[in-house]
């Protein structure tokens, strides 16, 4: 399994347990990732670590003084 952190700007947007779908963007060197629709953003991550599943589970949301972030679970990639 593998599991990435995403940035969301407001709370109650989505809740631990939530199946989510993924969109991916491209950048000149880097894939993102945004939980769809527009829910919450990932960081870069580079060509050798791209993200093929596009479906996961919200395993945690965590606030701290820089915002919320959710922990999002995806299975094993092929």
């Amino acid at each position: 399994m593998r599991t990435m952190e995403f940035k969301m700007e407001r709370p109650g947007l989505l809740n631990v347990g939530d199946h989510v779908k993924i969109g991916e963007g491209v950048l000149p060197s880097n894939y993102y990732y945004i939980i769809e629709p527009s829910l919450a953003m990932s960081g870069n991550f580079p060509f050798r670590e791209r993200l093929m599943a596009r479906e996961g589970d919200v395993t945690d949301i965590i606030q701290n003084e820089r915002g919320f972030y959710v922990t999002v679970t995806f299975p094993d990639e092929k």
